[in-house]
């Protein structure tokens, strides 16, 4: 069984004052099984992150559905988002709290800080972090949040290459250690490949599913050579996503 199914019809903002439309997302839809990893590609404004907000139900406006175990109800997911977006005023452990609520676990808090190499840090504040650990932090918190729907867009942006190696291989551990269903939005396809268990491809606006890649590599064996390959599968099967490779 599926544990979420995405059937979005329509998804359009309004130009300015006018009354003409921009659509961002038309009959688009797809399906994630349980605790698997799915990373998303498309080009910049084809509605990527339009998309993970209406999956969060940060945005309710739309045509279509969003179904979780065949019930119709909106996902309460976990949402990593492009910047840290933690409070300058809080320590690491109150940013985390913050986002738990009362049914908080400050055992789970600190194996998972400590997991993330941050067990130092719990009553650090957020300017007291480098970038990457601040990326770090707002990871934690979204494994501490009890969601089987983890949505993540480019979290890893902006990090140099050593660190966001790094950041991948932390996110993997812990995603084994604590598994759930991942949606992850990326522009990088070698960081896809390394992720996912599928790669789903977005055309421009109005964005649609137009390739649904699975990979069955086992994730240790997917080395810079195997990557390459890879791509180079794609360029010779898969037309519709040239401009990716």
């Amino acid at each position: 069984m599926s544990q979420l199914v995405v059937d979005i019809k329509k998804k359009s903002f309004p130009k300015g004052e006018s009354r003409e439309e921009f659509t961002a997302i038309e009959n688009l839809a797809f399906e994630l099984s349980s605790n698997e990893f799915v990373c998303l590609i498309g080009p910049s404004g084809c509605g990527k992150t339009t998309l993970l907000n209406v999956i969060a139900g940060l945005d309710g406006d739309f045509d279509g559905s969003i179904n979780s175990n065949n019930s119709h109800h909106t996902v309460p997911p976990s949402y990593v988002f492009q910047s840290p977006r933690l409070l300058p005023w809080r320590t690491v452990l109150e940013n985390i709290q913050l986002a738990i609520g009362d049914n908080h676990s400050l055992a789970l808090i600190k194996k998972t800080l400590q997991h993330l190499g941050l067990s130092d840090n719990l009553h650090s504040y957020p300017n007291h972090l480098s970038l990457g650990m601040q990326r770090r932090v707002s990871l934690a918190r979204a494994f501490c949040v009890p969601s089987d729907l983890l949505l993540m867009d480019e979290p890893f942006v902006s990090l140099d290459q050593a660190i966001a190696r790094k950041a991948r291989e932390l996110l993997l551990s812990l995603w084994r250690e604590q598994p759930r269903t991942i949606l992850f939005v990326t522009h990088d396809l070698d960081e896809a490949y390394k992720l996912a268990d599928r790669i789903l491809f977005l055309s421009n606006a109005p964005s649609n599913i137009i390739d649904d890649i699975k990979i069955t590599l086992p994730r240790s064996e997917r080395s810079e050579n195997k990557t390459r390959a890879f791509k180079e599968k794609l360029r010779t099967n898969h037309p519709a996503i040239q401009e990716f490779l």
